[in-house]
């Protein structure tokens, strides 16, 4: 399960290597809205020569995000990049479900093409960038295996339906991007995948940015957004369980295998049940994973 995923512009050679150094969970290399138009050639270049570099030494999983599907940069991309084998395409602006099955149906034939694996190139739509695409997050369980998770972004969004904001004064989301994260979080519940968090888009505010991640954590999301490396560790950190969490899972889990066939037990004085088992399963798993 990735915690931390760190965007960086696809056109820029230092800002490549310097995610090498933050160990996040997964790197994606931008050539949609971090790239100008003048320059989406050469990063094209640049992202497919460091993808076929770093084959069999990633320390961080490597998508992509490319342009969207309606524009004509997207298959140009594709094209420049599936040679680099990348873990995954992080798809910009999706109108609904069919819009990201049709991009597992392009990389079927790049697969082919380039001799990998059918169905090892994953897929990670940021759902909730169009207006239209609001009324389709029920849909994305019958997008199939290469669905790794769903995320979700508020500026385009913000800019689509003429927002002249999208937090209050207090800092939480205002109504429509609520909803959206939301409606995010249920989507990829739904589909058996990741919820991602947004990004916290100030990223020399690492106190909020705590604040933000634990809220993520807590409502269900398993990893969130970063535009900066410096934003990494706190993400990895609040999303990995603390001792405390790991310790409490497995005195729950201990309980019920001593108790086999119980449905409901008592752990200091509060009632706890097959959700709380399931919980704490998926708490030691994720201890595991991240070490």
């Amino acid at each position: 399960m990735y915690r931390s995923w760190l965007f960086v512009p696809g056109d820029s050679e230092k800002k490549i290597a310097k995610s090498e150094q933050v160990d996040p969970d997964v790197v994606i290399l931008d050539l949609e809205d971090a790239v100008a138009p003048a320059n989406k050639p050469a990063a094209r270049a640049l992202v497919r020569d460091y993808l076929i570099s770093s084959r069999g030494k990633r320390r961080s999983k490597i998508y992509v995000r490319v342009n969207p599907l309606s524009t004509p940069d997207a298959l140009g991309d594709l094209a420049a990049v599936m040679p680099g084998a990348p873990d995954g395409i992080v798809q910009p602006k999706p109108g609904s479900p069919d819009e990201v099955i049709r991009l597992g149906h392009f990389l079927d034939a790049f697969e082919v093409q380039n001799d990998l694996a059918r169905g090892s190139t994953l897929i990670l739509p940021v759902a909730t960038e169009v207006p239209q695409a609001m009324f389709a997050l029920g849909g994305y369980d019958k997008v199939g295996p290469r669905l790794v998770g769903v995320t979700w972004g508020a500026e385009d969004l913000s800019a689509a339906i003429g927002a002249i904001g999208n937090k209050g004064d207090d800092g939480d989301w205002s109504q429509p991007f609520a909803l959206a994260r939301s409606l995010c979080l249920f989507s990829a519940a739904a589909a058996g995948v990741a919820a991602i968090d947004t990004l916290h888009a100030d990223f020399k505010d690492d106190e909020g940015l705590a604040r933000s991640a634990g809220r993520a954590r807590r409502d269900g999301f398993s990893g969130k957004i970063a535009i900066h490396p410096g934003q990494v560790a706190g993400i990895n950190a609040a999303f990995s369980p603390t001792e405390a969490e790991v310790a409490h899972a497995r005195r729950i889990i201990a309980l019920f295998e001593d108790n086999p066939g119980a449905g409901t037990l008592s752990l200091d004085g509060a009632m706890i049940d097959m959700p709380h088992l399931v919980q704490a399963r998926k708490t030691v798993a994720l201890a595991a994973a991240h070490g």
